[in-house]
Formats: C-alpha cells, structure tokens, sequence
C-alpha cells in the first residue's frame, strides 16, 4: 500500500472523529511529521506517514525526538490497522 494512500485514510479516519489532520510543512525544518492530528478537546498529536516496512528518516527521528522532548506525542504510521489506536492514544493525552 502506498504512504498518500494510508495518509488518506488517517485523514478520513479524523475528520470522523471531528477533527482536523491538516499536512504539515514547516520551511527551514525540514525533517517534521507529516500531519498534525488536531482531535476535539484539545488534543494534539504528530504523525509520520511510512510506506508499509519503512522506516523514518534519521533527521525525521531527530525531529521526533524533539518534539517528544517537548512533551508532544508522535507517531509513525505505515498501516491503515494501526490508525485506530493512535487515535485512542491521542484522545487519551
């Protein structure tokens, strides 16, 4: 399965939770999750979007590591089975 097409279904799967999942990109920082899940209640959540098997990048790890450091929780996602879960884990911050 292809990585636009797991970042659509993470897209749908949060648009009917109510929220948002909008792309992230941040020039002059590169390295950054892929989309921010903006779920109801003001829960917030960062997901790297993989192709099945593969893994992030060493600067996207780097990236990640800060924003855990920061106290966000940050996801890499290469299967549709697992955008339920992260999801629940989001809701639960």
């Amino acid at each position: 399965m292809r990585e636009k097409i797991i970042e659509k279904h993470l897209a749908d799967a949060v648009r009917q939770s109510g929220g948002l999942a909008p792309k992230f990109t941040s020039p002059g920082f590169d390295g950054m999750p892929d989309r921010i899940v903006l779920l109801p209640g003001g829960h917030i959540g960062f997901v790297e979007v993989k192709a099945p098997g593969k893994v992030p990048r060493p600067l996207q790890e780097a990236r990640h590591r800060l924003l855990r450091q920061l106290g966000f929780a940050v996801y890499v996602l290469d299967d549709i089975s697992q955008i339920g879960g992260i999801l629940d884990e989001i809701r639960a911050t």
